[in-house]
Formats: structure tokens, C-alpha cells, sequence
């Protein structure tokens, strides 16, 4: 993965609807800023139950938005990523539907998971309730395979079901998508909720050894394929740390948070504590096309005893902050106001979520771009999006609050915005000052602020993060960066008047 700034979107909400349209806005308007692109599932179909998490045919891009070939053209100028789905598929899709109409004499009946094919001898009370779940209740849905009645795993939506992948079938299938994508000019590959991937009776069935035992699997035969793996997982922030030691990348969740923890109270002790311990084989996000989590800095879930990064006090004053700053809307897309129940996200834009704050903004991108790591901007958060109540509203869907439809007018209107113009410059300086592939160091200053260092041989680059300057007069600058280039030393107290140009 190229150390530099990527953008992770939809195929079809940026632009005019399609892959063509995705690639002329990534090589027009955004052009030096964004140098890989995480295309989030554009398979067949991308507007299912899920917004495309739910594929009827993994290996297939969806007609309306394009072809393979689309996808091989924008490889020539961007690193792609895709997304490869290893909890579950759609029920539409062909296989399950031989399964609902044959039942076991279907070829594809091993592929899927029932409560049976874990708990062959039943479940206990105990037993259920121990099975974690990113949304209430227990992760089965009816179906009935021939004549029979069966509690098929469905462990997000009803729609999703779940795949064995302990199966033959099951893994030839999830090879199928290596094999696709390996051919098909992808670089990349991101594991969605492959935490869950792995059942066994007994356990939270959520990211236990057999989980890391598929992972392992799946990463070693993603590198016979050229692929490198990233991995999706919202969890307490020690399992974060010890899954990055056995993978490729994994994503940093604990920053958003802790971001929007030290800049709405001043205080930057945990996001210290974080810098010191975090892994570095990160991709650093503030957004994407999910809510903003919070487990993620929180107490363990599974057992409270296990201290977060914060306390859980400070991550509800966080939510409620979260509201106040959004006027509320972050309530009205989140938990039982929405559907698309989770327990571990708030709906919400990185944006609204700080009240819109440019300064505050730019300073968290800042953060975000210094630490190690490579930067991954959601697409709504490129263009300093605020909540689209509109389509919240429209779809009743909480996460739709964070996934606008942009057309190329309303785009090219935004790109005149200071806040965006601003953002372009920083991501540019990150992708073109040569300081970011050398070593990396960072120091406390003091109480309230941190200070971010890149060198490399004579280049040379720091960030100073000073939320509490934002506590005491919200329009503030918060961030200070200093750079050396052809034209000497410079320095930017002022990333929205100011931002940096690194110039060779």
C-alpha cells in the first residue's frame, strides 16, 4: 500500500452514478490529493438491503455502474482497494436460493450456517447469550430449506446470511472473490466483518482464536495473490493492538473518538496514551461510510472490567456532545430512532459532529495525516459534508445521514469552499512532502498539547495539536505546522487561511 493519502467512497455517490464518472472526478477535482481509492461494494447489487454489503454475486460488477474494464482503467492511475465480504451474502443470491429450494440436497446446504450446524446437540441459555452481536437481539433468522424450517445465522440483517467458512463450498466461494479481484487490477483488499467469520459453540463467537485463525488463512492466501489484507473490526482498543500484530493493516477506530474527545474538552491525555501504544501498520480514518464509533475507546464490551482509553462517563458526555454539536440530528439517525441498529456508532458526519468547526476540522485531518499510517478520507468527509437530513428522512436508514448523493454541480460548488480548498492542499502536502517516509517521533508539550515529527534526511515536517485553544474561543486555530522545502523553512498557524504547499 503507497504511503499516501487515499479516499474510500461509493461508485455511485460521487459524480454522475457510475465508475466512469468516479474516475474523471478522482482525476479532475481531486487530482494530487487522493492517490488511492477504497471503492466500497459495487458488485451485484449495490443498493441491496445493505448498500452493496449484501451481494447477490460477489464476483460481478453491477451493470448500472459499469464494468471490470472500468475498474482496470482507473487502476491506471489509482491504487484500489475493494471490499471483500466474509461474514455473509445476500439470500437473493443463487446459491441460498438452491438451498430454499432443495434443502439438504442442495449442493450449496453446507455453504450457510444454521443455529444447528454450531450447537448440533442445542443451546443453552447461557450459550445464546454469551454470542456477541453488533445489534440487539439473537442472530437468527427463519427460513425454511424444502420442507423444513431452519434458524439460519443472519448476524447483521435478515438479508445477510451468514456463510460457514469452515465449509468446502464456503471457502471456495471466498476464494472466488480473491481470484476475481486478483485479476481485475485490485490491490488491495479489505476484510468486512470478518470478526464474525468465525462460529464455535462455547464462545462470543467474535474475534476468538478461530477468528484469528481464518484471518491468518485468508491473509496467506490473499499474498499468493498479490493482495494485502485490511481489516475491519470495531472492538475494545487491546484487541485492536493485538490483531494489527497479525495482519497487514488493520484500521485505527480508537482516533476518530479520541480526536473528538481532546477537542471538545481541551484534554489530550488519552490521545497521548494512544499515540504510544497504537499500532503503526494502521489506516487512519475519521470517517467512513459506517457511523463514528465509540467502543472502540470504551470499556471492553464483553467485560467492563477491562478500562477503556476513556471512561465510559466521558464517552456518553462524547455522544451527547456529538448531539448538541449536530443540533440533534446525530439522535434522530442513531440507535432506535433509525434503522440499521448498532451498538457501537454514532450516525453522524465527522463534520457536523464537530458543529462545523473549519479550524477544528483541518486540525483533526492534520492529526489524522501525522500519525503513521496511511490517511483514508471518507468522500462525504473530502467535501466537508454536513448531516443530509433529506435522505435520512427519505430512507428512515440511520447511516444514510452520512452517505449524500453529490452531484459533479454540487461537488464543484463545495471545492470553493475554504474549508475544502484547504483540505485538497493538506492532503497534496501529505502525499508530496518526502518527511512522511522517513521517522517518525512525538512529544507531550506540556499539559494541553502534542507535537508531531517527521524526518528524512534533510526534510523535515511537525504538527502541534492544540485543542484546548479551540475550549476557549471556538474559532481558533487549533493546529500549527511547520515544514522545510526548495524555498526553506515555513510555518502555518493557520491551516484555513494557510494551508501548507510543499514545493520541490
Amino acid at each position: 500500500m503507497k504511503n499516501k493519502v487515499q479516499m474510500i467512497t461509493y461508485a455511485n455517490r460521487l459524480g454522475d452514478g457510475n465508475l466512469a464518472s468516479l474516475t474523471e472526478i478522482l482525476r479532475t477535482r481531486f487530482n494530487g490529493a487522493y492517490e488511492g481509492v477504497h471503492i466500497l461494494p459495487f458488485f451485484t447489487p449495490f443498493d441491496g438491503a445493505d448498500a452493496g454489503f449484501d451481494p447477490i454475486d460477489h464476483t460481478k460488477v453491477d451493470p448500472r455502474l459499469g464494468d471490470w474494464n472500468d475498474i482496470a482503467e482507473l487502476s491506471k492511475t489509482h491504487d484500489i482497494m475493494v471490499d471483500a465480504i466474509v461474514n455473509h451474502m445476500s439470500w437473493e443470491s443463487a446459491q441460498f436460493q438452491d438451498v430454499m429450494k432443495n434443502g439438504e440436497e442442495s449442493e450449496y446446504y453446507p455453504m450457510f450456517l444454521t443455529m444447528s450446524s454450531v450447537f448440533p446437540l442445542g443451546a443453552s441459555e447461557e450459550d445464546l447469550a454469551g454470542i456477541y452481536r453488533p445489534r440487539p437481539g439473537l442472530p437468527f433468522t427463519p427460513y425454511r430449506f424444502g420442507n423444513a424450517n431452519r434458524l439460519v445465522w443472519t448476524t447483521f440483517t435478515p438479508q445477510q446470511v451468514d456463510i460457514d467458512t469452515d465449509s468446502d463450498k464456503g471457502w471456495e466461494y471466498l476464494m472466488s472473490i480473491f481470484d476475481q479481484m486478483s485479476k481485475s487490477h485490485v490491490s488491495q483488499i479489505r476484510l468486512d466483518a470478518v470478526g464474525y467469520g468465525a462460529k464455535e459453540a462455547g464462545t462470543s463467537c467474535f474475534m476468538t482464536p478461530k477468528t484469528f485463525r481464518l484471518i491468518s488463512r485468508l491473509r496467506e492466501e490473499g499474498a499468493k495473490r498479490c493482495l494485502e489484507i485490511l481489516i475491519e473490526v470495531h472492538s475494545y482498543y487491546k484487541k485492536q493492538i493485538e490483531i494489527a500484530s497479525k495482519v497487514d493493516r488493520v484500521y485505527d477506530f480508537a482516533l476518530p473518538p479520541l480526536l473528538l474527545h481532546s477537542l471538545f474538552t481541551g484534554d489530550v491525555d488519552a490521545l497521548s496514551h494512544w499515540i504510544d501504544i497504537r499500532p503503526n501498520n494502521a489506516v487512519t480514518v475519521l470517517d467512513t461510510h459506517d457511523g463514528i464509533g465509540v467502543i472502540d475507546i470504551g470499556s471492553d464490551q464483553q467485560d467492563r472490567s477491562l478500562k477503556g482509553l476513556v471512561s465510559d462517563e466521558a464517552v456518553d458526555a462524547l455522544v451527547e456532545k456529538i448531539a448538541e454539536n449536530s443540533h440533534g440530528e446525530s439522535k434522530a439517525a442513531t440507535g432506535a430512532a433509525a434503522s440499521n441498529l448498532d451498538l457501537y456508532q454514532v450516525n453522524c458526519t465527522y463534520y457536523s459532529a464537530l458543529g462545523c468547526n473549519d479550524q477544528q476540522y483541518l486540525a483533526a485531518r492534520a492529526v489524522q495525516f501525522f500519525l503513521p499510517g496511511v490517511p483514508q478520507v471518507y468522500y462525504v468527509g473530502a467535501l466537508a459534508g454536513r448531516n443530509d437530513m433529506t435522505l435520512l428522512k427519505e430512507t428512515g436508514v440511520g447511516r444514510d445521514i452520512n452517505r449524500h448523493y453529490y452531484s459533479v454541480a454540487e461537488i464543484d460548488e463545495d471545492l470553493k469552499r475554504p474549508v475544502v480548498r484547504a483540505l485538497n492542499d493538506l492532503a497534496k502536502f501529505r502525499n508530496d512532502c518526502p518527511a512522511f517516509d522517513g521517522e517518525f517521533t512525538w512529544e507531550r508539550d506540556g499539559q494541553d498539547s502534542v507535537t508531531l515529527t517527521w524526518t528524512n534526511g534533510d526534510s523535515h515536517t511537525s504538527l502541534t495539536f492544540q485543542p484546548n485553544l479551540g475550549t476557549q474561543d471556538a474559532g481558533a486555530p487549533v493546529a500549527t505546522l511547520t515544514w522545510n522545502d526548495a524555498d526553506g523553512e515555513h510555518t502555518s498557524a493557520d491551516l484555513l487561511t494557510n494551508p501548507p504547499v510543499y514545493r520541490k
